[in-house]
């Protein structure tokens, strides 16, 4: 979760994909710069889904019974 939030945050302040990358997900966008993208990429996604509906599923699944 706190990954998602850190690149919400991120993405909002427009911060550079490579950037957020490397200090973010600790990956090296130099070394390897389609997976950086493409972590960053799914990684952001998956983040702004958790937000519009992700966490919903969330809290439905975290009632007992």
């Amino acid at each position: 979760m706190v990954t998602y939030l850190r690149l919400l945050d991120a993405n909002a302040e427009n911060a550079p994909w490579d950037e957020v990358a490397r200090i973010v997900l600790g990956l090296d966008p130099v070394e390897e710069p389609q997976a950086a993208r493409r972590a960053y990429e799914t990684h952001l996604k998956r983040a702004q889904w958790m937000t519009e509906a992700g966490h919903k599923l969330l809290l439905q699944n975290a009632r007992p019974g």
